[in-house]
C-alpha cells in the first residue's frame, strides 16, 4: 500500500487522505499523454519499492522494512502537508488518528504476506478491498456479476495446494480490510480536514508508533547499510514518488480513468514479482489474478458518474 490521494471511485491505495480530485478538463493530447505515462510510472514505482523492500526481510523483517517506510512516509506528508495541529478539534481527530492505526496496520500486513506467498498474490488480495467497497451497497446485475467473478478468482488463488500459505493469504486479506477501511476513513478526513493535513498528521503519528518498533528491530538484529537503504528506496518509490505523481495525474485525467488504470495493479505486481525477484505464477494464479482485475474493470467502466 501507499500514500496516495483517493479518487471519489473508492479506488484508492492506499493509503492516506489527500485533496479532493476535481474534474479533469479537457486538455491537448499530449497532456493526456502525459498523465498516463505518470499513471504507468506512479505503479511501477509503487511495486518496484515493495520488491526491493523485501530484499530487506532477511535483515530487518517485514516489521522493520515497514517502520522504515512509516518514517519516509511521515517525512513528506508533514513537509507537502504542513499542518496546524493547534486548529484541529476532536471531530477532526478521531478519524485521523483511526487513519494512522489503518494505515500502518495495512503496510504491516501487506508486507508480512509479501514475505509468506510474494508480491502478484498479496497484492492481488489486498486489492479486494478497494473492490469490496465499490461494490458493496450495489443493486446493479453488473456489480453482481462483477462480485461473483471476482470471488471465482479468490477461489482459485486461495485453492487447497501443497505449497498453499494460509497465514500469509489471511494476512493479504487483513490487508484488504485494512484499505477498505482507509477508504472509508478517507473520506471522512477530506470532508474535514482540509487540504493534506489530515493526510500529514496520520502519517506522523503512524510513525510515531513505529518509533518503539524500529529501536526494538535494530537493537535485536541490527541493520547493515544495504538493508537500510532497501528499506528507504521502498518508502520512497512506494509512498513519496505515488503520492506526489497521483496529485499531478487526478488534475490531468478523469477520476474513473485513474481508478481504472488502478486496477492493473496486482497485474503490475505480479509481473514485478516475476522479474525482479523470480517469483513465478501459474496459470490458475494469472487466472485468478485476471479475473479480480477483469472485475474491478468491468465495475469501474459500466458505473455511473
Amino acid at each position: 500500500m501507499r500514500l496516495r490521494p483517493a479518487p471519489e471511485s473508492a479506488l484508492v491505495s492506499a493509503p492516506v487522505p489527500a485533496p479532493a480530485a476535481h474534474p479533469a478538463p479537457a486538455e491537448p493530447t499530449g497532456g493526456r499523454l502525459a498523465a498516463v505515462a505518470t499513471m504507468i510510472g506512479s505503479g511501477l514505482s509503487n511495486q518496484t519499492g515493495a520488491a526491493i523492500g523485501s530484499l530487506a526481510f532477511p535483515v530487518l523483517g517485514p516489521v522493520g522494512v515497514v517502520a522504515v517506510r512509516q518514517y519516509v512516509a511521515a517525512l513528506v506528508l508533514l513537509a507537502v502537508g504542513r499542518p496546524r495541529l493547534r486548529s484541529f478539534t476532536w471531530r477532526q481527530w478521531w478519524p485521523v488518528a483511526s487513519l494512522a492505526v489503518v494505515f500502518g496496520t495495512m503496510n504491516l500486513s501487506l508486507y508480512s504476506a509479501i514475505d509468506r506467498i510474494g508480491l502478484g498474490l498479496a497484492v492481488t488480495l489486498e486489492f479486494l478491498g478497494p473492490l469490496a467497497v465499490a461494490l458493496a451497497g450495489s443493486r446493479r446485475r453488473v456489480d453482481i456479476g462483477c462480485a461473483l467473478i471476482a470471488g471465482a478468482g479468490v477461489v482459485t488463488l486461495m485453492r487447497p495446494q501443497p505449497s498453499a500459505d494460509p497465514l500469509g493469504m489471511a494476512l493479504g486479506l487483513l490487508a484488504a480490510v485494512c484499505w477498505a477501511s482507509y477508504i472509508l476513513l478517507n473520506r471522512t478526513v477530506g470532508l474535514r480536514v482540509p487540504g493534506a493535513q489530515g493526510a500529514a498528521v496520520a502519517a506522523g503519528l503512524s510513525a510515531v508508533m513505529f518509533l518503539p518498533v524500529g529501536i526494538a528491530v535494530a537493537v535485536r538484529h541490527p541493520p547493515t547499510a544495504g538493508a537500510v537503504a532497501c528499506a528507504v528506496a521502498a518508502g520512497v518509490l512506494s509512498s513519496a514518488v505515488p503520492y506526489l505523481v497521483d496529485l499531478f495525474t487526478l488534475r490531468h485525467v478523469p477520476a474513473r480513468a485513474f481508478g481504472l488504470f488502478m486496477s492493473v495493479n496486482p497485474v503490475l505486481a505480479a509481473t514485478v514479482g516475476w522479474i525482479g525477484l523470480g517469483q513465478t505464477l501459474g496459470g490458475p494464479e494469472w487466472a485468478g489474478i485476471g479475473a479480480i482485475v477483469t472485475a474491478n474493470a468491468l465495475s469501474i467502466l459500466t458505473s455511473r458518474k
